[in-house]
């Protein structure tokens, strides 16, 4: 497999000029559209987890010196190096979170339709409910769609056609706050702090750090 990828960047990438733009290759057979499809989806994971410019010559430099057998001289524990630098890119990456969440918080927090509570968390009534509201020992059912602040859905039981039943205290903080605040029948749209959230390790599809937008109905407390 390690040849399988180098082959893949060696093709792809051994092809940039100076300025990063690739010559376009030929696919004349099944095969050389499938390397350049893996190609594509290698630079894809390259560019998606890359916090800063990616410096294309030094990246290609480097796969050409390990093929020939010349990288030893160069860069002493590679290893080494590669972890420290992919450490250095989650600590930038999720301190880049952390600074627009707090900042997307501050600003929404000044609409005149969002309400604040002590911990932080910030919520929209869209439709009040006159129904009971659950305690720490219930069980609800609930519809609700999950958000990152740019907008792009993570999570929706409205997608999947299914309301889902959970305990009010089985969920983030966040959740279990809001949930004792909603009259059954009530549906509103919360904002909620990383550390009412998933904080600092983040979880699944949603990265360290992440301030999360959930459009929740409150539909029924379950027996």
């Amino acid at each position: 497999m390690k040849t399988t990828y180098s082959t893949i960047i060696l093709l792809t990438l051994a092809a940039c000029g100076s300025n990063g733009q690739s010559k376009k290759a030929k696919l004349k057979s099944k095969t050389d559209t499938a390397y350049y499809a893996l190609g594509i989806e290698y630079g894809k994971s390259i560019r998606k987890n890359a916090e800063g410019e990616i410096n294309k010559d030094a990246f290609v430099s480097g796969i050409l010196d390990a093929l020939n057998g010349k990288d030893s001289n160069r860069v002493k524990n590679t290893s080494a190096v590669v972890q420290r630098f992919m450490s250095d890119q989650r600590e930038a990456k999720s301190e880049k979170a952390r600074k627009e969440g707090e900042d997307f918080l501050a600003k929404n927090k000044e609409r005149k339709d969002v309400r604040s509570t002590s911990s932080g968390l910030q919520y929209r009534i869209i439709k009040e409910g006159n129904g009971p509201k659950p305690t720490k020992n219930d069980k609800v059912t609930t519809h609700y769609v999950g958000k990152f602040i740019d907008g792009k859905v993570f999570d929706s039981s409205v997608d999947r056609g299914e309301p889902t039943t959970f305990p009010v205290t089985g969920v983030i903080p966040g959740w279990v706050e809001a949930l004792q605040l909603m009259p059954v029948g009530s549906k509103w749209e919360l904002y909620i702090p990383q550390d009412l959230a998933y904080g600092v390790r983040g979880q699944g599809p949603i990265p360290p750090y992440s301030v999360l937008i959930f459009e929740i109905e409150l539909l029924e407390i379950a027996d």
